[in-house]
């Protein structure tokens, strides 16, 4: 599986921004999937994450009610809308798949990572 992330950008604080991640190579629709960030110097950091069928979603507490992450199995995509932007949200972001992970918010725990997105947000 080979995971494709896709629509970041620079915005003004308080702005949006939509991220998607695409798969081929397989389908996804059993895979949790989440969203990771890394900024300069800092480890990289969990955002939200769907399971499979996308009745269930977590989410950092930093960015609860203002990102939402959905899925759309027919299509093998994932995204994340980010609203009410802050300058603390600027990072590489990274779309992440596994299978049967029991903690959504390690890293490690996914099997398939895309490349990344540049996500700046100016104050």
């Amino acid at each position: 599986v080979q995971l494709q992330a896709s629509g970041g950008g620079l915005v003004q604080a308080g702005g949006s921004l939509r991220l998607c991640c695409t798969a081929s190579g397989g389908t996804v629709s059993t895979y949790v999937m989440g969203w990771f960030r890394q900024a300069p110097g800092n480890e990289r950091e969990f955002v939200a994450a769907i399971s499979g069928s996308g009745d269930f979603t977590a989410y950092r507490n930093s960015v609860k009610g203002r990102f939402t992450i959905s899925r759309d199995n027919a299509k093998n995509t994932m995204c994340l809308q980010m609203t009410s932007l802050k300058p603390e949200d600027t990072a590489v972001y990274y779309c992440a798949a596994g299978r049967g992970i029991t903690n959504w918010s390690l890293p490690s725990l996914y099997d398939y990572w895309g490349q990344g997105t540049l996500v700046t947000v100016s104050s």
